[in-house]
């Protein structure tokens, strides 16, 4: 009897082994992801880095040459200046520089030779100034004599003429005499040595440079006393409240926008704000990226949607990111981009069916970050497996993961 029950318990134990043998080796369900073909609003996006910048940057530049002098106030980045009222920069002209021991001899030469030629045409003055005087007493006694018929009339026409040449030679002896003059100052000023620091503090001598536009100043350039050529940039003025966005999109995305899409702000420590973009040049240029690779880029404008105080935060030159629509449709049928694969040459999901993953071929229009459009080979309501691993096959069982 005990042998009996003894090989009872050792059959129903070998069972229960087969049993457990069988269902461990039996295939279990795949544990996926889900997701659900759907149709609702969908767009595509250019996203790149940008920044703001005013619209009219005003860059006062150094008329001539010179030093560039303190102001009192002094003048900070951001303070309001009116327009033609406003001093933003006061210059010195250069001052004469040193010349070396030839120069300064030749100059002393030609000063005296300078000095003798005024003094030679101080004298023809002199001297054309006592014929003119002579030739005045001979016409004064012509005439009284024509009176008489003691000359002829010729005599006296020839004194007239005589008076008439003097004066005109007493005129030009003069500006002779003016000419050397000049030349000698002009080489007494080049002997001149560079002006001390007491010329320094005559208003007369520096120019004062006032703001072309009311508005607040965006970048002092040249911040310290000191000299400048002339045309170099002094100080940036515009108005805060003109701003807008500035874009470098790759050319190969930059084709894909028009004048007046719309633009969402975002990634400047706020809230995303609305734009649109207003122009889109018809060139490109050259740029090298961060990581030394040439790109094609294409200079993009875009204006602010919303009133100023929602971005009133924002300044000139800072940064944000614009997501710039390329298109957009509001009734897309749609499928996470994390659901497709390729097989072979096209695209491809796995469509769950009875339990069981079916694979589909599919055709895809346009696509974003997150999902794509769907031109055939999927319905609503069909349910796609994402990321699919290499286990999950045409035909395999699966079943939903639940994330506790």
């Amino acid at each position: 009897m005990r042998t009996k029950w003894m090989k009872r318990i050792g059959g129903a134990a070998v069972g229960l082994i087969a049993v457990a043998a069988i269902w461990f080796a039996w295939p279990q369900p795949i544990p996926v992801d889900l997701a659900m073909v759907a149709r609702g609003p969908m767009e595509v996006t250019v996203d790149d880095e940008a920044k703001t910048e005013v619209r009219h940057v005003y860059t006062l530049s150094a008329p001539i040459a010179g030093k560039v002098l303190r102001i009192s106030p002094p003048l900070h980045v951001g303070d309001q200046v009116t327009q033609d009222e406003t001093v933003v920069a006061v210059m010195q002209p250069t001052t004469p520089s040193f010349h070396d021991i030839r120069t300064h001899e030749e100059l002393l030469a030609a000063l005296g030779a300078a000095d003798a030629a005024l003094t030679a045409a101080r004298a023809e003055v002199k001297r054309i100034e006592a014929t003119l005087a002579y030739s005045r007493t001979l016409l004064q006694r012509a005439e009284k004599l024509v009176r008489t018929e003691a000359i002829s009339q010729e005599a006296l026409d020839k004194a007239k003429f005589n008076v008439e040449a003097n004066e005109a030679a007493l005129a030009s002896a003069k500006a002779q005499v003016e000419v050397r003059r000049n030349e000698q100052s002009m080489i007494q000023a080049r002997l001149g040595q560079p002006a001390d620091d007491a010329t320094r503090s005559d208003p007369a001598c520096c120019i004062q440079l006032r703001a072309p536009v009311s508005g607040r100043v965006l970048n002092i350039i040249q911040e310290s006393e000191g000299m400048v050529q002339a045309g170099a940039p002094l100080v940036e003025i515009g108005d805060p409240l003109d701003l807008q966005v500035v874009a470098d999109l790759l050319s190969i995305d930059a084709v894909q926008i028009k004048p007046g899409a719309a633009v969402r702000i975002d990634g400047w420590g706020g809230e995303a704000l609305n734009g649109k973009v207003t122009r889109v040049d018809p060139a490109g240029f050259l740029k090298v990226s961060a990581l030394g690779i040439e790109e094609q880029r294409v200079h993009t404008e875009i204006d602010f949607v919303d009133p100023p105080e929602f971005w009133s935060a924002l300044g000139h030159d800072y940064r944000v990111i614009v997501h710039v629509t390329s298109w957009q449709d509001e009734n897309a049928l749609t499928v996470p981009v994390a659901a497709l694969f390729r097989q072979g040459d096209d695209w491809a999901v796995y469509v769950v069916k009875d339990g069981r993953a079916r694979t589909s071929i599919v055709k895809i229009g346009q696509r974003n970050s997150r999902v794509a459009q769907i031109e055939s080979g999927l319905a609503a309501g069909n349910r796609v497996v994402l990321h699919p691993s290499d286990r999950v096959a045409d035909g395999a069982r699966v079943q939903e993961r639940i994330i506790r």
